[in-house]
């Protein structure tokens, strides 16, 4: 398996000052699978390898697994249990730089205990996309052949699971947050400083005795762009300037599904600025048409011509050549 990628598949009701929705498919591992696989597909539009590792309940839709499968997922390693699909309810204003929970409703996925097809236990990327640290922790011991590791968290398992939580970063090679998340783990305003914190392990649970956190820290900052600190140097690209603001959900984890799109098949990629600076690129652009459209309207239909166009353009505006 080249990917595998664990996390929420759910659904969710958005307001924004754009569009509101009910019911929307989403999730982390949707929005950062589908976002994988727009990059990992061939020119034939036959599937690649990226499988999904999740829990939906009896109220998950047949038209949404074929959503999924359609896109070219592996849902082998999605199981279906008695009771209700994860649902998080959500408000956007203003700016919509940032949102107000209405409603988390964790249902299966509080007990989902993941098992992985024995297939898939060596992966050449394992992305732990927001989930429940447990979860995290039970996948990350489970593949301890994978070439690179990444994990994505929120607020929520912050605020009530940093024990867990501190521990799965520690297992990592990658994380990556938002600068809010950053700040919070390491009670700290001051980014730069906050994500030094982090990587070596003094933000964590434990302290730095406990061992050094993530050799790697991405701070996804919104309109504010990306930082990236690598055991190679330090990176940092502005937002890809678009006034199509519909939604901002789901845009951090289509940011960090294509970012592990592009380190597939990668040795070493953490000395390798240059191809880290190329995943942010594109992870970069691929939210800003996450951003476009409502839940996973905007990530789902991203036409490939007007795709690349984009890409030149925000190279050339961030001074890439």
């Amino acid at each position: 398996m080249d990917m595998v990628i664990v996390g929420s598949i759910g659904y969710d009701d958005i307001q924004t000052p754009a569009e509101n929705g009910s019911d929307l498919l989403g999730g982390a591992a949707v929005y950062s699978g589908l976002a994988a696989s727009f990059h990992l597909r061939t020119h034939d539009e036959q599937p690649t390898k990226v499988g999904l590792v999740g829990v939906v309940g009896d109220d998950f839709a047949v038209y949404d697994q074929m959503i999924l499968e359609k896109a070219g997922l592996n849902l082998a390693g999605v199981v279906r249990a008695e009771g209700d699909t994860f649902r998080w309810s959500g408000k956007y204003e203003g700016a919509m730089e940032s949102v107000e929970t209405l409603a988390t409703e964790v249902n299966v996925l509080g007990d989902f205990n993941p098992n992985l097809p024995e297939v898939w236990t060596n992966p050449e990327v394992l992305f732990c996309a927001s989930t429940h640290p447990a979860t995290q922790v039970a996948v990350l011991d489970q593949c301890p052949g994978a070439q690179l590791t990444v994990l994505d968290t929120f607020m929520l398992w912050i605020e009530t699971e940093f024990k867990t939580l501190s521990e799965a970063m520690r297992k990592v090679d990658i994380v990556v947050i938002n600068e809010q998340e950053v700040c919070a783990i390491a009670e700290d305003e001051i980014l730069p400083r906050a994500m030094k914190s982090i990587i070596s392990g003094e933000a964590l649970h434990g302290g730095s005795a406990a061992g050094p956190g993530p050799r790697c820290l991405i701070a996804k900052r919104g309109s504010g762009g990306v930082i990236a600190m690598l055991p190679a140097g330090t990176l940092s690209l502005p937002a890809y300037p678009t006034d199509e603001i519909v939604d901002p959900t789901g845009c951090g984890d289509s940011f960090a599904g294509t970012l592990i799109a592009y380190l597939v098949g990668r040795q070493g990629v953490l000395s390798d600025i240059e191809a880290i600076r190329n995943a942010l690129v594109h992870a970069t652009v691929t939210s800003s048409f996450t951003l476009g459209g409502l839940g996973i309207s905007g990530i789902s239909s991203i036409d490939r011509g007007i795709y690349h166009a984009r890409v030149d353009r925000y190279r050339r505006i961030a001074g890439i050549k």
